[in-house]
C-alpha cells in the first residue's frame, strides 16, 4: 500500500452500539479477517456512551458481540456524542473521529459494509482525501426559482473560506448535480483525524444551528453529514477518488446498507463472501441472535425469497422500489 509520508498503515474506524450495529459490525469484522487475511492495521470501534446525546438511551454493545470483536482483533473505544446522538445518530461519525491518534491516517467505513477483497492492495494518498462516489442525486433539492445546484454547493464553500470553482467537473453540463463535488459518506479518508474532525463538525453544526440563505429550502436530515463532507475533503487538498480506489464499492468493499438489499443487488462474490466470512461456529453462535443473519444467512432465506424477487431485472431499480418489494414479500427484516 502506498502512505504518505511513509505513516504505518491507516487506522481503520466504525461505529457500533447495541442492536442492529453491533451485528452489521460483527459482519464487517469477520469479512475484513476472511477476505484481507494480511491487513494488519488497528481497527477501532467506537461505542457511544448512554450519555450527553444519547442520555437515556441502550447503547452498549452486548457481551457476547463485544468478545467476539475483540477476538477479531478490534479495539472498542467509548466516546460521547455531545452534539448530534439520538437526534441524528449519523453524526456519529463526526464525533467520534476524536478516537483517532492525530496526524495518522485513517479510513472511516460506515458498518454496514463488507470487505470482499484485500484492502492492504490499494493505493491510497492520504493527502489527497477522498469518499465514496457510490451515490444518487439526493441533495440539494434546488427549489423552482433558485437558487440551483451551483449557487447552493457555492455559498458554503463561500461560508467557509474554501475555494470552489476547481471543485466542478467541467465534464458534466451547467447545473447537472454530478458537475458538483458530492459523495456518500459510506467511507472516506484522510491524513489528520484531528483536522478532518474539527472541520467536519465546526461545520456541520453551523449548517444545523444556522443555515444561510440559501438553504433556507433545503431538507439538512439525513443529509447533513453528506451535504459538509465534500466541503471538508476540498479544503484539505482532496477530491474525487482516482482509478487506483475502485475497488472500494467494487472488489474491494461492499456498502450493502440493509442485509436484505445484499441479496437484492448485490453479485455473487460480495454474497458469498459475507456467507463464508460468518460460516464458522463461534461466530454462527452470536449473530444467528440477530433475526436477520439467522433467515436471510443461515436459514439461506437470502437466496431463496429475497434473490428470485430481482433474478429477471435488466435495468437496476432505484433502491426504495427494491425496498417496497423486499417489504410486500415480507423479507425487509432489518
Amino acid at each position: 500500500m502506498a502512505h504518505s509520508k511513509g505513516r504505518a498503515r491507516p487506522n481503520i474506524l466504525i461505529v457500533a452500539q447495541s442492536g442492529r450495529l453491533e451485528y452489521e459490525a460483527l459482519i464487517f469484522m469477520a469479512s475484513l479477517r476472511h477476505a484481507s487475511p494480511d491487513w494488519t492495521g488497528r481497527v477501532i470501534i467506537a461505542e457511544p456512551l448512554p450519555q450527553g446525546a444519547w442520555q437515556g438511551r441502550q447503547t452498549a454493545i452486548s457481551q457476547s458481540v463485544r468478545g467476539l470483536l475483540s477476538d477479531l482483533g478490534a479495539e472498542i473505544l467509548p466516546f460521547t456524542a455531545e452534539h448530534f446522538g439520538a437526534s441524528y445518530p449519523q453524526g456519529n461519525k463526526i464525533e467520534a473521529l476524536t478516537l483517532l491518534p492525530a496526524n495518522e491516517p485513517f479510513i472511516f467505513f460506515d458498518t454496514d459494509t463488507l470487505i470482499t477483497g484485500p484492502l492492504d492492495r490499494l493505493r491510497f494518498d492520504f493527502t489527497r482525501p477522498a469518499a465514496s462516489m457510490m451515490r444518487t442525486n439526493t441533495w440539494p433539492a434546488p427549489p423552482l426559482y433558485g437558487p440551483g445546484y451551483e449557487g447552493i454547493w457555492r455559498s458554503i464553500y463561500d461560508r467557509f473560506g474554501v475555494e470552489f470553482d476547481s471543485s466542478v467537473d467541467p465534464s458534466h453540463p451547467k447545473e447537472h448535480w454530478e458537475r458538483f463535488l458530492y459523495f456518500n459518506a459510506g467511507w472516506f479518508f484522510g491524513g489528520d483525524p484531528a483536522e478532518f474532525g474539527r472541520r467536519y463538525l465546526g461545520w456541520a453544526l453551523a449548517l444545523r444551528d444556522e443555515p444561510h440563505e440559501e438553504l433556507a429550502c433545503q431538507v439538512m436530515d439525513p443529509w447533513l453529514d453528506q451535504a459538509v463532507l465534500p466541503v471538508v475533503i476540498h479544503s484539505l487538498g482532496g477530491g474525487r477518488p482516482g482509478k487506483a480506489l475502485a475497488g472500494l464499492d467494487g472488489h474491494t468493499s461492499c456498502h450493502y446498507r440493509k442485509l436484505p438489499l445484499l441479496y437484492a443487488r448485490h453479485d455473487e462474490h460480495a454474497i458469498a463472501t459475507c456467507e463464508a466470512a460468518v460460516a464458522p461456529r463461534e461466530i454462527k453462535r452470536v449473530l444467528k441472535e440477530w433475526e436477520p443473519a439467522r433467515k436471510l444467512i443461515y436459514q439461506q432465506k437470502g437466496r431463496t425469497k429475497v434473490q428470485p424477487i430481482f433474478a429477471g431485472d435488466e435495468v437496476p431499480r432505484p433502491e426504495r422500489a427494491i425496498r417496497n418489494q423486499i417489504r410486500r414479500n415480507g423479507w425487509w427484516l432489518v
